[in-house]
């Protein structure tokens, strides 16, 4: 079978309600989640710390955690701490707007709940061009020099000199 982006969402999304439908029972109290994503706008391979918060009347830790989505691609699941709160590093490979999902999957206690946000990606900047030959102080500023072809010729020809003899004074 071939998985479309399409299909690949309906897939993710079928199992986001199942998680969710399951994970709850009918005594469980809502709960609210809210995730942010620090920077919002970053470069390919950068670190990026992403933070749901779970807002829940009764206790939100235990149970399945907090799962993390790039889109359709699943980041990864992580506890929830005393705090309501569940982190979680990612970096990313493409450039572009990623929509980061945290679906908070409840306990006995708390019903599920998720939230969105983006993380813009872009290209890390190209390096600037070296520049050719030696450069002091600062490039194309003060001094700037380049260095040709340096060659140096020594004459090794035996020296001749005179015997060394009686001298006349």
């Amino acid at each position: 079978m071939h998985i479309t982006p399409r299909r690949a969402r309906l897939i993710v999304a079928a199992a986001l309600v199942a998680t969710l439908g399951l994970a709850s029972p009918a005594w469980a109290v809502p709960s609210t989640t809210t995730v942010t994503a620090s920077p919002q706008s970053t470069e390919v391979n950068t670190p990026v710390q992403l933070a749901a918060t779970v807002d829940c009347p009764s206790d939100p830790t235990g149970g399945l955690g907090v799962t993390f989505f790039d889109g359709s691609d699943l980041l990864d699941t992580v506890p929830v701490n005393a705090n309501g709160q569940a982190t979680y590093t990612a970096s990313f490979a493409t450039t572009g707007t990623h929509t980061i999902t945290a679906a908070y999957n409840g306990n006995a206690d708390c019903d599920a709940s998720n939230s969105t946000t983006t993380v813009q990606v872009s290209a890390a900047p190209t390096p600037p061009d070296p520049t050719p030959g030696l450069c002091l102080l600062a490039c194309g500023g003060l001094i700037n020099f380049n260095v040709g072809d340096i060659t140096n010729t020594i004459n090794t020809s035996a020296h001749k000199s005179k015997p060394h003899g009686h001298q006349r004074y």
